[in-house]
Order: C-alpha cells, then sequence, then structure tokens
C-alpha cells in the first residue's frame, strides 16, 4: 500500500453522487475511506453495505473530529459548503471539492458545460445527441442521468463529454476549464440555499472559469456583467442574429443570415424550446460539428420525459407533463410557450416544496394565458396569495384529485398543464415520480373518456 492511497478521504452524503464516489476512489485504490450523511437511512446505504463493505459509515449527523482528519472531503451536491463542519475544514486548509472537481482534474477529453437555471438537460442531451449523429462518442452525465465520475469507468473511446452541471455542482469547482461553456438563463431559484440572488448567480458564472469558448444569451446580458469572458463568445437569442450567432427570424432558425431549419419542424415546442435548440447548435458549432449532423439530430430530438412532454388529447384537451418544472422560471417559460400555441387557454397544476421563490412573477403569465390554477403540496397557500386576483385557483389534496379538478375545468382546444414550480419531496420521492403519477392519473382518471392519440 502506498502511503498517498491510505490518506482519509471523507465522503459526504450517500445518494447517487456519494456511492459513485466511493466506486471511483475505491477503483483507484485509496482504502482509507468514510462515508457520513445526515440521515440515518440515505438512499444508497445498502448499496454501500452490499458492495464496500470496508467503508465506514457515520450517519445522523458529521464527526468533526474525522472530519478534521482528512487528507481530502468530497461533498455532495446536497450539501452546502457553508455548512458549518464544512466551513471548519475549508477553513483548516482541507482539500474540500466536489465529485465534478476530482472529473474534471483527469477528464482525457473536451468538456462542454452545460448550465442555466431552466433547460439544462435538454440542451445537455441535444448535443450528445449531435455529437453521436456527426461520428463520434459523447459521454452524457452530471446532474443529468449518470455521475460524472461513473463516466470515467467506461472502457469505450469519448471525444467529448458533455455536462449538466447545476449551480451546486458548480460552488466546489476549480479545475474545470471546459472546451466550450454555457449559461442558459437565470432565474431565482434555491433560495433556501443562497442568502440571495447574487450568490445563486455568482455559482452559475463558475462555469466560465478557464473555458476556450463561452456560449451566451443576447436575450439576458445581465448574467455577464460581472463574469470575465473569454476572447471567443458565441451568442444565441430570440431574434435575427449577427455573423457567427445563432438566432430565429421569419420561422426559420438562423446561424448569421444561413437558415438551418423552420421552427416549426421542431419536436420541442415552445419559444424557451427554441431558445434551448439554439444554445445546443451555438454549442456543437463551437466543437466543431458539422451542421448538417446537428440540424439532422434536432428534426430528430423529441425531448425528455417530464420536460413539456405532451401525453395524451382527451376529449381535445391536450394534458402536459413539466415535472421538472421546479422553479418559477420554468414555469414561466412553459405557461408562455404553449399559452402562444394553443387555441384555448392553460389549466395549470403546481405545488410543492417553493425553496422560497417569488410566485408573484407568474402572476403577468397566469394572466394572460391560464384560466385555472390548481394547487397541491406544501406552499400551495404562497403560491394562492401570489396569484391572488390572476384568475380561478383550486386546491387538491393529491395528484389524483388535480387531474379531476383540471378534467372538469378543461374544454376542447384547452391544455392541462403540470409545471409545479416547487421541488416534490412533500409528497413525491422526486420529479420523476411526480411526473410518473400524473401521467397515470391522466390516462386512468376517467374510463369513460375515449383517449386519442395517447402517447405510451
Amino acid at each position: 500500500m502506498n502511503k498517498a492511497s491510505s490518506k482519509l478521504k471523507v465522503i459526504i452524503g450517500l445518494g447517487k453522487t456519494g456511492i459513485s464516489c466511493v466506486r471511483y476512489l475505491t477503483g483507484q485504490g485509496f482504502t482509507n475511506l468514510v462515508v457520513m450523511d445526515t440521515r440515518l437511512d440515505p438512499p444508497e446505504l445498502q448499496k454501500l453495505i452490499k458492495e464496500f463493505p470496508k467503508v465506514r459509515a457515520y450517519l445522523g449527523g458529521f464527526d468533526e473530529e474525522v472530519l478534521l482528519q482528512a487528507d481530502q472531503i468530497i461533498v455532495s451536491p446536497g450539501v452546502s459548503l457553508a455548512e458549518s463542519s464544512i466551513a471548519l475544514c475549508i477553513e483548516q486548509g482541507i482539500d474540500v471539492v466536489g465529485d465534478v472537481e476530482l472529473f474534471a482534474r483527469v477528464a482525457q477529453a473536451p468538456i462542454v458545460a452545460v448550465t442555466g437555471s431552466n433547460g439544462k438537460s435538454t440542451v445537455t442531451d441535444l448535443v450528445g445527441e449531435m455529437i453521436e449523429a456527426s461520428g463520434k462518442k459523447a459521454g452524457v452525465g452530471g446532474n443529468i442521468g449518470m455521475p460524472v465520475l461513473d463516466l470515467l469507468g467506461k472502457n469505450e473511446k469519448v471525444d467529448f463529454y458533455v455536462l449538466e452541471l447545476s449551480s451546486f455542482q458548480l460552488e466546489s469547482i476549480k479545475s474545470l476549464k471546459a472546451k466550450v461553456a454555457v449559461i442558459l438563463n437565470i432565474f431565482s431559484d434555491h433560495m433556501d440555499r443562497y442568502p440571495d440572488f447574487s450568490h445563486y448567480l455568482a455559482a452559475k458564472e463558475r462555469i466560465y472559469r478557464g473555458c476556450e469558448i463561452a456560449v451566451v444569451n443576447r436575450d439576458d446580458q445581465t448574467i455577464y456583467a460581472n463574469v470575465k469572458l473569454p476572447q471567443k463568445v458565441i451568442g444565441f437569442g430570440g431574434s435575427k442574429p449577427q455573423t457567427g450567432d445563432f438566432g430565429f427570424a421569419d420561422g426559420y432558425l438562423l446561424h448569421g443570415e444561413e437558415k438551418l431549419l423552420p421552427v416549426s419542424e421542431l419536436k420541442i415546442k415552445g419559444l424557451h424550446n427554441a431558445k434551448n435548440a439554439l444554445a445546443a447548435l451555438a454549442l456543437g458549432f463551437a466543437i466543431d460539428l458539422p451542421i448538417s449532423a446537428m440540424t439532422q439530430a434536432l428534426h430528430n430530438f423529441s425531448g425528455l420525459p417530464h420536460r413539456c412532454q405532451w401525453i395524451a388529447k382527451i376529449n381535445g384537451v391536450d394534458w402536459y407533463n413539466d415535472s421538472k418544472g421546479t422553479n418559477v422560471g420554468a414555469t414561466k417559460s412553459a405557461i408562455e410557450g404553449l399559452g402562444s400555441e394553443a387555441s384555448g387557454k392553460i389549466i395549470l397544476i403546481a405545488g410543492g416544496i417553493g425553496k422560497g421563490a417569488d410566485f408573484s412573477l407568474l402572476r403577468s403569465a397566469v394572466e394572460k394565458y391560464v384560466k385555472t390554477v390548481v394547487l397541491i403540496g406544501k406552499d400551495a397557500k404562497l403560491i394562492e396569495k401570489a396569484l391572488a386576483k390572476s384568475g380561478k385557483i383550486l386546491h387538491a389534496s393529491s395528484m389524483q384529485d388535480a387531474v379531476k379538478f383540471s378534467s372538469k375545468e378543461a374544454i376542447s382546444g384547452d391544455a392541462v398543464l403540470l409545471s409545479p414550480a416547487c421541488a416534490s419531496f412533500d409528497m413525491f420521492d422526486n420529479f420523476e415520480h411526480r411526473g410518473e403519477v400524473y401521467r397515470g392519473q391522466v390516462l386512468t382518471f376517467d374510463n369513460k373518456n375515449s383517449l386519442s392519440n395517447v402517447k405510451t
């Protein structure tokens, strides 16, 4: 055993990220590993016991005495670096990092880094599809799907890594130095974690540190006011672009003056998704992907589950699942995107854990496009207060009731949209679980309804 491999490494958090850190470090020959979690029964505990029985676990809190003996502490995204025990270790000069930092220190392929309040997963997955359509291999992971360290365990050669990165993951990076990076947009989110919006924005802005090429949203220049961008910058936005940038006009996605694809041919609907498509094109262009391959991938891309996903048309009413809409900005974009295309009005199902959000920011979109708001979850009353006098508001105690109430409110031409603007953990395991429960209720809430064009 060499001296380095025996140094103590402490992994904070035993969820999907934590167990991937254990797997990676064990594979690298490190033998002195400890896992800590404030929960008594964290999600991956049984997997740890079964696969890594020699790894010690401290549950129900953090042991500062052990932490202060560590050579390195790897913090899962759900744990703030401001937590007192972690902050103390940082003050003592201990190397406190996240899994993305470990990944960045050893990754051998160029990194495409994607963040933003909304659209991260869609853009990340779409860029991955564009890379594959170009005949190259993409390793896609991070906040979407596979933890980044698990990408390193694959035997196949990767040409590019495409990483979705949350503000939590970006807090602890030092060595990312992406080939190309983007902040898609910024809306108030995670105000239960950050003291104010400026701290949230500062976490996002870390994605540009050391990057070679920056992709920027021309429609929101305030994002970049305090950021030192690299010399090469590519813009995207919802208007006619300048030479070298991406945008749209006259019904077409454009690269400068070049028409790439009619917006009407996109399977992902709404203005927000058209801008997501432009961001993906800009990122792909930055890594020299052929335009033809990118537009073909874009033409074929039908979107991700739980992200403004069309479920069914029932008696002339379209039902959409946007369970991934976990913040106000995402829900506002979904309402405006669908509302501008629907022939009728929207019945919105919203609510959950609000994370300190300002729900009054939804008011203009609700007043313009929404007929009825059906509220569920812990912070339903806060949303009702914020949307007072914006329209009809109903309360439901379950997703089943929310679907039932929505079906009674909707008429042919309307759309029912689950876009909660909240986290899901008060009623569901995660946003995927919430979306699946919703979808199941939509397809079974009334056997007397004849369903047409049901997506299965």
